[in-house]
């Protein structure tokens, strides 16, 4: 029995080893300012701040890759996070979303923060400081629902 779970432990510890050359591309794509969501609505400092604090790292081009990140299986797991929030919603590429899209845009900003969907609780249990408070989360619901508002008003893709 002894010989049979040092087989496993080297066996385990061999593939774990070989998973470190198995790495997944973690990319920051080059942001235009003007492409940012901050070039095409209106944003508080506040807002602006909570977003930046807690959303980013999957939402947008400016992702701050963790020292996990490069820790096999786990850096497989957080890229594929990162490309789906990108691919769901980048704030760094707002530009590229027509009035349509923007507008479901900010209608499931303001949805997934006030179900509690959003930040996930995965990446809050290790990013503490991306928790959102009440309050917190009501400042940003009630920012989607005006700009989704403006934009409705606007009757095209808003600029500042």
């Amino acid at each position: 029995m002894m010989k049979a779970m040092k087989s496993i432990a080297t066996a385990s510890l061999v593939l774990f080893v070989a998973a470190q050359f198995v790495r997944p591309a973690k990319t920051n794509p080059v942001s235009d300012e003007y492409r940012a969501i901050q070039s095409h609505v209106q944003m508080t400092p506040e807002v602006s701040a909570i977003l930046s604090r807690a959303c980013y790292d999957c939402h947008s081009n400016a992702t701050e890759w963790p020292w996990y990140s490069r820790v096999a299986p786990m850096s497989w797991l957080v890229v594929s996070h990162v490309d789906d929030g990108r691919r769901h919603l980048n704030f760094s590429e707002w530009a590229g979303y027509d009035r349509s899209k923007a507008l479901k845009k900010m209608h499931e900003i303001d949805e997934e923060v006030s179900i509690k969907a959003m930040p996930l609780s995965s990446y809050t249990l290790l990013h503490p400081e991306a928790r959102l408070s009440d309050p917190e989360r009501a400042l940003v619901s009630e920012w989607a629902k005006a700009e989704s508002k403006r934009l409705e008003l606007a009757g095209g893709t808003a600029r500042k």
